[in-house]
């Protein structure tokens, strides 16, 4: 009797984030086993030239053909709603092989400006010296996105809810866009994770993942992943993974494996925390402003409940001052790990300015409404009590100066 799971069921969320992709081996193994091989044999040479010549399917090489990323890219598939998912080494990697993929000299790329600052490089950077053109936009302005359309657009590409700020876009109503104009839509899913929102659901055509956050959960390994309906595009960066070789590794794979099994259940504790601190902090003398969709004051928290399933882990604010001030704040929390990975279930805590964004112009920056008084924080699995006590600390070293500053003033 077979006793693997059915794929391509209909079954829950959590009973998918699990089973789906398994398939034992002769061994009968209950986990998911880790095939840490570079190649496999061939029974003939015949089955090798077939495998080479992609007549038969079946392992080659681990550079693109891998049973545990597979797994991999089966489940996440699986979990966004998707038919084809193509893992690559890192979340970069994920946007590089999907560019390299749609694009080509001459096509014209339109990106919200407040995407992750490696994003824009990469853009700038890297695509511009081979002839692809970009525009960024305010991710929240939909006339901006409508304005910088051209004939040449083939892809638009945003991060919603965005890094570190929080805001958010109507998915749908950018998909309807890209699609009047034949562009491509793509989001990057890293705050939400399937969990809270499945953008291809919304219209999009292709989601972006860094696995390395959430979908692993406890900041072990670095990886990717694009998620698509489509096809072509499938297809498209399948090649450039075989060629190029951006690729997951197959130990990767199984960490992010176990990643899924808990995911559902880390993104709730995650929201539910982040929503805590984010209450706490509006009510900090030393805070300016909090940025948190889950607020009701927030102006796009109606927008998020509509196309989102909660508020995500991540919770920035703005102290009153600029680096010194903010520095001084990390400087004196005593276990908040200062570090710019987030989705961890460990707490973390950084300045964008000076870390995630510090390799962009002080002028994209300021666009994307990164100052330097911005702290973020990725909010853990710890006590939020704790979390909250910590961040007190740093944020009462603030308050002290600024009443010294005070008395030596008078």
């Amino acid at each position: 009797m077979n006793r693997d799971y059915e794929r391509g069921s209909d079954a829950a969320f959590d009973t998918l984030a699990v089973r789906e992709g398994q398939r034992r081996g002769p061994e009968g193994e209950h986990n998911d086993p880790v095939f840490l091989t570079s190649s496999f044999a061939f029974r003939s040479a015949a089955e090798a030239a077939a495998r080479f010549a992609e007549t038969e399917p079946g392992n080659v090489y681990s550079r693109f053909t891998n049973p545990t990323v597979r797994t991999f890219e089966e489940r996440l598939a699986a979990l966004e709603g998707g038919s084809r998912c193509i893992a690559t080494a890192s979340g970069m990697g994920a946007i590089l092989t999907l560019g390299l993929a749609v694009l080509k000299a001459g096509d014209h790329v339109v990106v919200s400006r407040n995407v992750f600052g490696s994003t824009i490089s990469l853009f700038n950077n890297v695509f511009g010296r081979f002839g692809v053109e970009v525009t960024y936009v305010d991710l929240a302005d939909l006339d901006q996105w409508h304005d910088a359309m051209r004939r040449e657009t083939r892809l638009l590409l945003l991060e919603s809810p965005s890094n570190p700020l929080g805001e958010v876009v109507d998915i749908q109503q950018v998909a309807s866009l890209a699609h009047e104009r034949g562009a491509l839509l793509a989001v990057d899913n890293v705050s939400c994770t399937p969990v809270l929102q499945r953008p291809l659901d919304l219209g999009a055509d292709v989601v972006v993942h860094s696995a390395t956050k959430y979908l692993d959960g406890q900041g072990r390994c670095v990886g990717g992943a694009i998620v698509t309906n489509d096809d072509s595009v499938g297809n498209e960066a399948y090649k450039v993974m075989r060629t190029a070789g951006p690729s997951m590794s197959p130990f990767n794979a199984w960490v992010f494996l176990k990643g899924l099994e808990t995911l559902r259940l880390r993104m709730q504790a995650h929201c539910e925390s982040a929503m805590k601190v984010a209450r706490w902090l509006e009510s900090h003398p030393a805070v300016e402003r909090v940025h948190y969709l889950g607020l009701e004051r927030h102006p796009q928290h109606h927008l998020a409940r509509r196309q989102q399933k909660g508020f995500g882990g991540i919770v920035s604010f703005e102290i009153r001052g600029g680096r010194e001030e903010a520095w001084r704040v990390l400087d004196h929390t005593r276990w908040l790990s200062i570090t710019a990975n987030l989705g961890d279930a460990k707490t973390t805590v950084t300045h964008p300015a000076s870390t995630t964004h510090s390799r962009i112009t002080a002028e994209e920056r300021a666009a994307a409404g990164v100052t330097e008084a911005l702290i973020r924080v990725g909010v853990g699995l710890e006590d939020p009590e704790d979390i909250k006590a910590d961040l007190g600390r740093g944020l009462d070293a603030l308050s002290s100066v600024t009443r010294l500053r005070c008395l030596a003033g008078g």
